[in-house]
């Protein structure tokens, strides 16, 4: 494969192909520099050197009906994780301030459970208006599988995208999960942008999935016409069914976020979990295919911190694209 070429293939409007994805993926070690550097061409076509830094808020935390396999907040899961009630409006807005102060541009607050209930969408709407009220930043929410009076609701109290991932191919799916299907999942993701939400939908790889199941998933981001694709990669739960499984190597994890940013050119490509445990020194490589990263942790894990993210990215020449509106 003619990387280059590729790229600007990509960057001329055209689609590639799942075979050509499937060749990022099946490329040498050799070949690694090379297909980031094409990525990048793509990547600093449509965002330049920007990163947009999101903060992600556990509002609520375990006790979740479903069993996905690789979580350690399922009902499947043995392991010790945090386990509380929805937080209160006053501190999800509080972390919302302190995500503006570090240069946020959106805000992700996320609950555990299959689904929200009438009164987790009133608590969540009271608490987004206040939110918007008195902070300058996105919200991004992601409450389990929607309704569509409840994704319109939640459009009504100003919540900017909603974040449901499919999480891998439709074909290895009832491999993770068996509580509910990918048509769940895909029903979901076709409300939230029925009601005018953007929608925030990716996966997460290293699950024991094939290579053609990684290029399905990112084919079927680009079908759903996500807005933002988060690509998590594995970082095993102990207490979780796949709490052995080995993780992935950093040219694996690159790799993958090449083939995502040919295949969804324009579309926010965000490096999500995993990152630092996956990828380790060579993680600020990263930022030649994805435009976004998660700082500052996770949902049950810690991160490498704030600040050593700001002196990734500074080292790296990028810059931290600001929001210019909430």
């Amino acid at each position: 494969m003619e990387w280059k070429q590729l790229s600007e293939r990509v960057m001329a409007g055209e689609r590639i192909s799942p075979d050509e994805a499937l060749c990022c993926l099946q490329s040498r070690d050799n070949d690694l520099l090379a297909l980031l550097d094409a990525a990048f061409r793509v990547r600093r076509c449509y965002f330049k050197r920007g990163v947009r830094l999101h903060v992600i808020r556990n509002a609520r935390s375990g006790g979740c009906s479903e069993d996905c396999a690789y979580c350690s907040q399922s009902v499947s899961a043995k392991g010790e994780t945090p386990q509380y009630p929805w937080q209160s409006s006053a501190e999800i807005v509080a972390g919302a301030r302190e995500a503006h102060r570090m240069g946020a541009f959106r805000y992700c607050v996320v609950s555990s459970g299959r689904a929200p209930s009438e009164a987790d969408i009133r608590h969540i709407c009271e608490t987004v208006r206040v939110l918007k009220a008195e902070v300058p930043i996105q919200v991004c929410v992601s409450l389990g599988l929607l309704t569509l009076e409840h994704a319109r609701q939640l459009k009504s109290a100003g919540v900017n995208r909603y974040n449901h991932n499919l999480e891998t191919s439709e074909q290895f799916f009832p491999n993770i999960c068996t509580t509910h299907t990918y048509a769940d999942r895909i029903a979901t993701v076709t409300v939230a942008k029925a009601a005018g939400l953007e929608l925030c939908c990716g996966g997460l790889l290293g699950l024991g999935e094939t290579l053609e199941d990684r290029v399905a998933l990112a084919m079927a981001a680009r079908e759903v016409q996500a807005d933002s694709i988060p690509v998590n990669f594995l970082d095993p739960r102990p207490g979780t069914p796949f709490g052995c499984y080995p993780r992935m190597t950093p040219a694996e994890c690159l790799r993958a976020l090449a083939m995502f940013r040919f295949v969804n050119p324009s579309k926010e490509i965000r490096v999500a979990g995993g990152r630092e445990a996956c990828l380790g020194p060579m993680q600020v490589l990263v930022l030649f295919a994805a435009n976004s990263m998660f700082t500052n942790g996770y949902l049950t894990t810690d991160g490498q911190g704030y600040q050593a993210d700001l002196a990734l990215i500074k080292a790296a020449g990028f810059t931290i694209e600001e929001i210019t509106h909430g």
